[in-house]
């Protein structure tokens, strides 16, 4: 796998700092949790606005829809139109859904989460020999951005490639625990399948051809990844977040939750929802490439994850995303006189290397790229 290598070899910099190296020594979030901390250090601690403690959560009995996909691609391809408008309803209002009945195997939904979990309860030196760096972020990290003195998040991680297939390099996955890297090669198949089904319905929904997303994407030759979330315990959870306010800028992300422990929460017309997982349930949502084909019509949204003091939280996320250097805009069947495109054309490379240097800002990046409306 040394196809990329001359190019590793540039060193880049950008105005926050090499993409080479992090900006400082990094800090495991296991290890400080292990430390039997009473108190947050300071890096972690986040200002008073941006604090889980708010008046502005929604009450408990709240959620985000959850849509049963049995019955939606029968043998003869028909569709069911009572789950085609839910998910459209989902995609326009809330960004975000759970789905049920989903096709993927319940026990290699458990076969993932606990490989995972088996492989965070390493002793920290041991994923040592994995560690990332944040050109490509392949591997064993503790941050997003580049920025130094940044506000951390709470969590560790590790990141991955599925696809395409010259990035999937078995020698940069776990080794341990033994069963991990098979279960992570199915695992990833069977969610590469699921999210070109739900690409379908998205197109379908909007009048569109069926493969339209799916093309505008790059065909077969689109991107997939992992990223897998620990989040230990944190003495002042009410202090911190496991990560900062954000959309995700790719294309569409499902996430198989911890289905004993809440912590991802989903903005909603100001409020903070705390997202309850139903078992065995995905978590779908709309990332910003998609909110851009789609003219905004589909809606990224703002989410975050809060932390426990009680209980430690994996989670993994799957990020099914457009072949890096094709031009993503507003697709034309979508745009008119009357609704004009909103964001200029480019390449997922070109987008997604703000967060990748900054971290995670809220809304402001697909924000910042809208055009704005005649008058």
């Amino acid at each position: 796998m040394n196809m990329n290598k001359n190019k590793m070899d540039v060193k880049v910099e950008t105005k926050k700092g090499s993409m080479d190296e992090w900006p400082e020594p990094i800090v495991r979030v296991q290890s400080l949790a292990e430390s039997n901390l009473s108190f947050l250090p300071d890096r972690y601690i986040k200002p008073a606005s941006l604090r889980p403690t708010t008046t502005e959560d929604a009450p408990a009995a709240t959620n985000i829809p959850i849509i049963d996909l049995e019955g939606l691609f029968s043998e003869e391809g028909s569709s069911d139109d009572v789950i085609m408008a839910r998910i459209s309803e989902a995609c326009r209002e809330w960004g975000f859904f759970q789905v049920v009945n989903h096709g993927v195997k319940p026990e290699l939904m458990d076969a993932a989460r606990d490989n995972w979990r088996e492989f965070f309860h390493m002793p920290v030196n041991a994923k040592e020999t994995y560690s990332n760096s944040p050109r490509t972020y392949e591997g064993y990290g503790s941050r997003l951005g580049v920025t130094k003195g940044a506000s951390l998040d709470w969590s560790d991680y590790y990141f991955l490639h599925l696809l395409p297939h010259h990035l999937k390099d078995f020698n940069k996955w776990p080794s341990f625990p033994p069963t991990i890297r098979e279960v992570i090669d199915e695992y990833g198949k069977e969610l590469v399948n699921l999210s070109g089904r739900i690409m379908r319905v998205l197109s379908t929904n909007l009048g569109l051809k069926d493969d339209k997303f799916q093309d505008a994407f790059g065909g077969e030759n689109i991107g997939a990844c992992l990223r897998v979330n620990y989040y230990p315990k944190c003495p002042r959870p009410e202090l911190a977040l496991g990560l900062s306010p954000h959309s995700d800028p790719g294309g569409m992300t499902i996430l198989l939750p911890d289905d004993h422990v809440f912590g991802l929460q989903v903005r909603k017309n100001d409020t903070w929802i705390t997202v309850k997982p139903h078992p065995h349930a995905f978590i779908v949502n709309i990332g910003d490439q998609i909110q851009i084909l789609s003219n905004a019509t589909y809606k990224s949204v703002e989410h975050r994850v809060i932390v426990n003091s009680n209980k430690e939280r994996v989670s993994l996320a799957f990020f099914y995303n457009p072949k890096s250097d094709i031009p993503i805009q507003p697709l034309q069947e979508l745009v008119s006189a009357h609704n004009p495109p909103l964001y200029p054309p480019m390449t997922f490379d070109q987008y997604r290397l703000f967060i990748r240097t900054q971290g995670p800002q809220g809304k402001s990046h697909v924000e910042s790229h809208i055009s704005p409306r005649p008058r």
